[in-house]
């Protein structure tokens, strides 16, 4: 499962670096593209190297957000090592891209000793070419799940979203589906700026959830709590989900009937055993 929190620190902050792994977030991302000025990406670039090679016991994912074109291919020559869990890929519009990858991400792995295919792939889709071909970039090599980039991808189409976001509701669905079809896991939930009113954060995260993705992508740890929290099932929820399987075990046609005179089938028993793989 992946995890439900990703926190986004700029890879020009290594004062930042321990504090986000202790956070409590289930994965950190260090940026080296948008939050690092062009001046300094070569000085993040090194120091973010350094840092993913350090000896770590936490059990937090480690994810470098690389650049574009020949300097993100240096990123990930730098940066690629036994303490790397993935690459983000930012502004992906093609498969193309990530074939490509893939032979990099291959070579340096061999040449590192690392076990082939080791280090995943995340796409960020951040423009309309990319959410066109969004299911081909979902079944592309080593890709554990998508990203959405709102920000990017709504001055691309043109649009001015509102507080609810709808009008990306478009691409936000596609991502989904393309998840799913592609059977890589689902999409964590775009960015937000807001981390001061958490409670209108905390809805719009229960939003997302109802529309199919799976945890959420955070630029400050003020937000890291209530995405655990919308997306970790409660103990009634997992009851529902155990009863569900139970009854259906039981059933001698493979349909059963739940406590509240519903039919239960196997479409349902499939969102039982993920919610409860999700815990």
């Amino acid at each position: 499962m992946s995890p439900r929190s990703h926190l986004y620190v700029p890879g020009n902050a290594p004062d930042r670096f321990g504090k986000a792994v202790a956070s409590g977030a289930g994965a950190v991302i260090l940026d080296l593209e948008d939050a690092v000025a062009v001046s300094a990406k070569d000085d993040a670039r090194a120091t973010v190297a350094e840092w993913v090679r350090r000896p770590r016991t936490e059990a937090v994912e480690v994810w470098v957000r690389v650049n574009t074109g020949a300097r993100g291919t240096d990123d990930v020559r730098a940066v690629v090592g036994p303490g790397l869990t993935g690459i983000c890929v930012p502004k992906v519009a093609a498969v193309s891209t990530l074939q490509l990858l893939h032979t990099l991400l291959s070579g340096l792995e061999t040449a590192g000793g690392l076990p082939l295919g080791s280090i995943a792939v995340c796409p960020l889709i951040e423009t309309a070419a990319g959410v066109v071909a969004a299911a081909e970039i979902a079944a592309g090599p080593r890709v554990r799940h998508l990203q959405l980039g709102e920000v990017d991808l709504a001055a691309d189409l043109g649009v001015r979203p509102g507080p609810e976001g709808w009008e990306l509701l478009h691409a936000r669905s596609t991502v989904v589906t393309a998840s799913a079809a592609a059977g890589i896991a689902p999409p964590p939930g775009p960015v937000s700026t807001e981390f001061r009113d958490l409670a209108a954060f905390t809805a719009e995260t229960e939003r997302l959830a109802r529309l199919g993705f799976a945890g959420r992508v955070c630029i400050h740890p003020a937000q890291i709590r209530p995405v655990e929290r919308v997306f970790t099932p409660t103990a009634e929820e997992l009851a529902a989900a155990r009863d569900v399987l139970d009854r259906l075990a039981h059933a001698a046609s493979g349909v059963a009937v739940g406590p509240d005179g519903r039919l239960l089938d196997e479409a349902l028993a499939r969102q039982a055993r993920r919610l409860l793989a999700s815990a």
